[in-house]
């Protein structure tokens, strides 16, 4: 059980990492990496969320959220270099 609570422990600090970056990133792009590494970090919480109580709706859930995550990561760096979403 422990080693659950270090998991935890550790993509909670990556989730502040990621904030922190969101808010305070330099340029567009930093914060657009933020924003994919944090899609990540909650996928993350989730499936662990599915161990933890033995629910495998979490789990689809988790690949729900990286497809979803995925898809806005293109959007966006689509959106970034100016391009239209249809090209």
């Amino acid at each position: 059980m422990t080693f659950i609570y270090f998991i935890a422990s550790v993509l909670a600090a990556a989730c502040f990492m990621c904030l922190y970056r969101i808010g305070h990133g330099p340029t567009a792009p930093d914060r657009s990496v933020a924003i994919d590494i944090l899609g990540t970090v909650v996928v993350g919480f989730v499936a662990l969320s599915a161990v933890v109580m033995h629910k495998d709706f979490y789990m689809n859930l988790a690949i729900a959220w990286a497809l979803v995550s995925f898809i806005g990561t293109l959007a966006l760096s689509k959106h970034l270099e100016g391009r239209r979403f249809d090209e």
